[in-house]
């Protein structure tokens, strides 16, 4: 147990499907596709609406903050076993504070659930303490790299107060943006998770500086999920099961790693084996409406 980890943690962590291989089965989790828009662009991201995709940055449709208790009393009537409402995207959760207010409206209503942010780290540390208010107990960073020459080749931009940044030196502000929110919200007492995109001829041999540096800053898992080849990585061959598990067991030299992903849509819903996302939502036919900045 580590100095932060209190009893209600280890709790969390036992009830969260994606922080844990017990829970993994049995607890479900939904997902609300509140957060419409991006501030950074990372070069394998494609967002979308649509009902048959089943990757990170895809929904049926976006969800006004206010409509989140509604749609998760609504899951729990379908799967009772949900222990965790979580906020994913289609954007990134932090580039508005809708995922803030649907937490507040969801907290307030269903307080024992595990609230659950996903996020790319730029504006954490702004938000740590009212995500925390929020009952944001679990957080799940995506950090590609801790190598500014590395991550130039991963994100292109990006978008920060108004101003854009390009190759190391926005890939600079990103890095030093993650350390200080992981920090803060580990300080606080919320379970980090680091999501690492594994990207073969990028950042595969770059997997055990980050392990070791994102522990430092108060991670507590991670999980690295092979590149899903598209956008401006449409033709980088994504890494085969050998070159995923040596990623793997070379950051398990740090940190525990969860096994068990599965590349969730941003309005998932159910349990990891059972998915009834379409029984929530109806797809909107909206295209090409996410934004940056």
């Amino acid at each position: 147990m580590t100095a932060v980890e209190t009893a209600e943690i280890t709790d969390i962590k036992n009830r969260h499907p994606c922080f844990s291989d017990g829970a993994n089965m049995n607890n479900g989790r939904i997902h609300l596709p509140v957060s419409p828009v991006c501030n950074i662009q990372c070069k394998f991201c494609k967002r979308d609406f649509n009902k048959w995709e089943r990757r990170p940055g895809v929904a049926a449709r976006m969800l006004h903050p206010k409509e989140a208790p509604a749609l998760v009393g609504k899951a729990l009537e379908i799967c009772p076993s949900i222990t965790v409402a979580g906020i994913a995207g289609p954007g990134d959760t932090l580039a508005t504070t809708h995922a803030l207010e649907a937490f507040n409206l969801v907290h307030k209503e269903f307080p024992y659930l595990i609230n659950c942010l996903s996020t790319n780290g730029l504006l954490l540390e702004k938000y740590a303490v009212d995500l925390w208010k929020a009952g944001v107990k679990t957080v799940t960073v995506t950090v590609n790299a801790v190598d500014a020459g590395i991550l130039a080749k991963i994100c292109s931009r990006v978008f920060l107060d108004g101003n854009v940044y390009e190759g190391e030196e926005g890939a600079e502000i990103l890095i030093d943006a993650q350390r200080r929110g992981i920090e803060k919200m580990s300080a606080l007492g919320a379970v980090v998770k680091i999501n690492t995109v594994l990207i073969p001829g990028i950042n595969d041999y770059h997997i055990e500086e980050i392990a070791g540096t994102v522990k430092a800053w108060g991670a507590s898992i991670m999980n690295i999920i092979p590149l899903i080849p598209q956008f401006e990585m449409a033709n980088v061959q994504p890494p085969d099961c050998q070159a995923l598990s040596k990623a793997r067991e070379e950051a398990e030299e740090y940190l525990p790693v969860f096994r068990h992903c599965r590349h969730c849509r941003a309005d998932a819903a159910g349990t990891m084996t059972e998915d009834f996302s379409h029984l929530l939502h109806e797809y909107s036919g909206m295209e090409n409406t996410f934004s940056h900045g």
